[in-house]
């Protein structure tokens, strides 16, 4: 493997299991959509650090957390930091009706996860450039192009991979915005009141994620009443949410004792609540389906699509009998690239049409 290259464990884990260099992890179907890791105890009589605890070993290495003649070895870690890597990634789903824990040579079965037989989203973006250059090339003239489109333009830097995990939160106290940043980590960010949640740098080393902290109550005009219900609404949001955008999507884990609830292009209902479980990943918008209803709006076949996310925190939404400017705490999530995607070719809304058309439909200026 090159040195510096930084590949995602999907990536690198479908490397090494074609590499045929560890005894054990092998693909589980002749269609590779699953596979087997060994997962021997390090109790076990016949364990042996050398070759049992290789790949958990070679991840440590990877990733900068063990180096040899420098780090004391410490194979329980390093399973520990693998197998929460698999745990985190949307990538991957474990497989426990396929588990063999209890044989000589143990074994786990995780599924790699696929995207439903549709194209890489490296191909969604080339298709979508090819389709903005017809788009662009059929104001400019007045005529579809018989052959070709004019000179290739980038629309994306660099194309036509997704690079921008950019991201603008916008946090409302009762429909005041009292705080609004544009993220730029590629691991996201963290919403929440306190600190990222505990062992995150133990495992997964320094967290790189921006950290948005609930400003205080008195930061608002806000009745006693009201500001003593938020105090206590926060007291419950210490260990937050993590939100962060993908190849596939923008994604969401909800980590707070307290409960949130979403609203989004995804999102199961329009006029009831959605819950987001605790631990649980989401999907909040699908970078495919994202793309495939620009395709259909440029060609005059849909609606503009849908990006914005909201999140609403102790107390549920959507709820048709309360107006969101009601609501105590939420957040507005915007990820720039399909915003700015949209305004160019004109379909999108600037945030201040958005205000006063939120403010016509409700009532009160938010």
């Amino acid at each position: 493997m090159e040195e510096g290259a930084k590949l995602h464990l999907k990536e690198w884990l479908i490397t090494q299991i074609e590499s045929g260099i560890y005894e054990g992890l092998c693909w589980e179907d002749d269609n590779k959509t699953m596979f087997r890791i060994p997962w021997k105890h390090a109790a076990k009589k016949d364990y042996k650090q050398t070759e049992d605890a290789a790949l958990f070993k070679a991840w440590a290495v990877y990733k900068g957390k063990y180096k040899e003649g420098r780090d004391k070895a410490d194979p329980t870690m390093w399973k520990t930091r693998l197998r929460c890597a698999l745990n985190k990634s949307t990538d991957f789903q474990e497989v426990p009706e396929r588990n063999q824990l209890d044989i000589t040579e143990p074994y786990k079965v995780y599924c790699i996860q696929l995207d439903n037989g549709s194209a890489k989203p490296s191909c969604f973006y080339s298709a979508l450039e090819n389709l903005m250059m017809e788009h662009m090339y059929c104001e400019l003239t007045g005529k579809k192009p018989q052959n070709q489109v004019p000179a290739p333009i980038t629309f994306f830097s660099p194309a036509p991979t997704m690079s921008d995990f950019r991201m603008k939160v916008t946090l409302l106290y009762q429909g005041q915005r009292v705080m609004q940043v544009t993220t730029s980590s590629p691991d996201g960010c963290f919403i929440l009141q306190g600190r990222v949640p505990l062992g995150n740098e133990r495992i997964y080393g320094p967290c790189t994620a921006q950290q948005l902290s609930f400003p205080s109550p008195g930061s608002v005009s806000l009745p006693s009443c009201m500001a003593e219900a938020m105090n206590r609404l926060l007291c419950h949001l210490e260990r937050g949410v993590l939100l962060w955008v993908a190849q596939e999507g923008v994604f969401i884990k909800r980590f707070c004792q307290g409960r949130v609830y979403w609203s989004g292009p995804t999102a199961q209902h329009s006029d009831r609540p959605n819950k987001l479980e605790r631990e649980k990943t989401f999907k909040l918008l699908d970078i495919p389906t994202f793309v495939s209803e620009l395709q259909s709006c440029l060609q005059g076949r849909g609606p503009t699509p849908s990006y914005e996310i909201e999140l609403c925190f102790g107390e549920e939404y959507p709820d048709p009998g309360i107006p969101k400017t009601k609501k105590l705490i939420m957040a507005q999530v915007v990820p720039l690239f399909a915003e700015e995607l949209l305004q160019r070719f004109n379909l999108g809304e600037t945030e201040e049409k958005r205000l006063v058309l939120g403010s016509n439909t409700e009532g009160e200026k938010m």
